[in-house]
């Protein structure tokens, strides 16, 4: 069995038939580089979603680190309009984040149910690529859900300083 010395940047794993020989290099005997990378699961989860992509369809990669393609955005996107429409009802009928919220949903909503190709659709809603819409409708799912934990439309429970929103911040006249 012959040694190798390799630099290891990463963190430092035990692994039972090696030797950490400082801080920088550790001593393999079996493996010919490190397969810690390989062995976490969000790069698994990547490769996964990466690999998952037909070969036949009309596009292989987003062009955008971390967002792979999204094979069925319109089942997607159908779900999670609904579930910000259903959070948005739990919202007063007079707040302005839900009147605004409600309005661009169901415009978006009624573009995916509309239209079967998803080139076309991303030009209808305009807002660059079908996967960059999905995390954009995660996002505002996730803030929806947020303002109904706050409850933001409530009035606060204490006068806020009447200086609060002067600029510069300087003390009163």
């Amino acid at each position: 069995m012959s040694r190798t010395i390799l630099p290891y940047f990463g963190r430092l794993k035990n692994f039972s038939s090696n030797k950490i020989s400082s801080i920088r290099t550790i001593v393999h005997t079996d493996q010919p580089y490190p397969t810690e990378m390989f062995e976490n699961p969000l790069v698994r989860d990547h490769q996964r979603k990466r690999d998952e992509v037909p070969k036949d369809f009309h596009k292989q990669g987003t062009g955008l680190c971390g967002l792979y393609v999204n094979t069925h955005p319109h089942k997607d996107l159908s779900e999670i309009y609904v579930r910000i429409l259903r959070v948005l009802e739990l919202m007063p009928k007079d707040y302005p984040y839900r009147q605004t919220t409600e309005q661009i949903v169901k415009e978006r909503f009624a573009h995916v149910n509309s239209t079967d190709d998803i080139q076309i659709l991303e030009e209808k809603i305009g807002m660059g690529q079908i996967e960059e819409v999905i995390e954009q409708a995660l996002n505002e799912l996730e803030a929806a859900r947020t303002l109904v934990h706050y409850k933001a439309w409530e009035p606060l429970v204490e006068a806020p300083d009447e200086y609060q929103w002067r600029w510069p911040i300087a003390p009163g006249p």
